[in-house]
């Protein structure tokens, strides 16, 4: 077994920035109507712009697109492409069911026969391509590997998507056709980016690399319900329906493809599966203690789960200053799959690393309450 270094990484956001303003004009008003949830939204969320794929109407990059883009932005950093040997993506939506989201990547990019992988899942779908291709590189099956996480939301979060829905509510004389908080919610929480990681078994020659000492990864579906999903529907009685068990008309009128969140459920949940259960477990594993960890790098959707994360850190007794965290949340927006690799993309670009600093990324899913830790090392030379 050997070490595994993240030599370069690239991060590729579509478009100009979209500010708080420009959202709804975007997205679109459901039912003709503006959203009343998001100003609430907003404000909890403290995001101030993002990107979109979407503009007037059109999707100007698919998801393989946009993470072929992040993948070329390696090669402007001096990555050597022609010799990637393995290529591990992530995403949450790919652009269709099959054939995977990796293999539509590769013929992007018209890259040489190699080894292709692709991971399903919500957030963590990226880290565990980034896991894929450390495991590639670490047990010397490759030489080097490219990891990438990808979104594009905002084409499920088109007005279009939901009109069947409005429309629905209409016929049945509801007073408002507005669809529910669930799904209104997450059009106001989720953006568009890409990001791709180089790795190989050695560091660079001069400048900053960083060392993945580990990724751990821990589940909790065994004891949560679901909490985040698209493609289904929990109906009236608590069931949980995929889209094959619903009828055409299921399909339409409850906007089964929209993404959902059951954000009483999350809130309720998120300090101790999210944070405090998975901490305590994996600090205990690898004999890790707060004082070690000289930048933490969290992902969360929303500044409203800030003051939680750190709650949760505090009650593992694993308490991690707020000088120490890095996010670009308010700039870059929740990029779901993507997010961890645009936040260490500008991390390890804008700051002043020493070799031997030790950097803690956290990346949690509510999926159905999953959770991820990495711990990377600097190497200045």
């Amino acid at each position: 077994m050997r070490e595994v270094f993240i030599n370069y990484l690239s991060a590729a956001m579509p478009n100009d920035p979209v500010d708080n303003e420009e959202m709804e004009e975007i997205l679109g008003y459901i039912g003709g109507r503006r959203s009343r949830a998001k100003k609430i939204v907003l404000k909890n969320n403290g995001i101030k712009s993002r990107h979109y794929v979407l503009k007037d109407g059109q999707i100007l990059f698919t998801n393989a697109a946009l993470t072929a883009l992040a993948v070329k932005g390696l090669k402007t950093k001096g990555a050597p492409l022609e010799k990637m040997e393995l290529l591990a993506c992530g995403t949450s939506l790919p652009d269709q069911i099959m054939p995977n989201h990796a293999l539509m990547v590769h013929g992007e990019l018209k890259a040489k026969p190699m080894e292709v992988v692709s991971t399903a899942g919500i957030c963590l779908s990226g880290v565990m391509a980034l896991k894929y291709a450390y495991m590639s590189v670490y047990a010397e099956l490759t030489q080097n590997a490219v990891a990438t996480g990808s979104e594009t939301a905002s084409p499920a979060l088109f007005k279009e998507n939901f009109e069947a829905e409005s429309l629905f509510k209409i016929q049945h004389l509801e007073q408002n056709p507005e669809i529910a908080f669930e799904k209104d919610f997450l059009r106001w929480m989720l953006s568009d980016g890409a990001g791709a990681l180089w790795l190989s078994s050695q560091p660079n020659k001069s400048g900053v690399s960083l060392k993945i000492k580990w990724i751990e990864q821990i589940s909790y579906a065994g004891e949560m319900p679901v909490c985040m999903y698209s493609g289904a529907h929990i109906d009236e009685d608590g069931r949980f329906k995929g889209y094959l068990a619903c009828s055409h008309d299921e399909r339409e009128k409850l906007s089964i493809f929209s993404i959902k969140q059951d954000v009483r459920l999350l809130n309720e949940n998120i300090v101790e599966y999210a944070v405090a259960k998975p901490i305590r477990e994996i600090a205990k594993k690898r004999g890790l203690k707060a004082d070690d960890i000289d930048y933490f790098l969290p992902h969360y959707s929303s500044h409203y789960f800030k003051d939680k994360a750190f709650e949760g850190l505090k009650k593992a007794g694993f308490e991690i200053g707020y000088e120490k965290w890095f996010t670009n949340l308010y700039e870059k927006g929740n990029t779901g799959a993507a997010s961890f690799y645009i936040i260490l993309e500008e991390f390890a670009r804008t700051k002043p690393l020493k070799n031997e600093d030790k950097i803690l990324c956290f990346i949690p899913e509510s999926g159905r309450f999953s959770t991820a830790f990495i711990l990377l090392e600097a190497v200045v030379k």
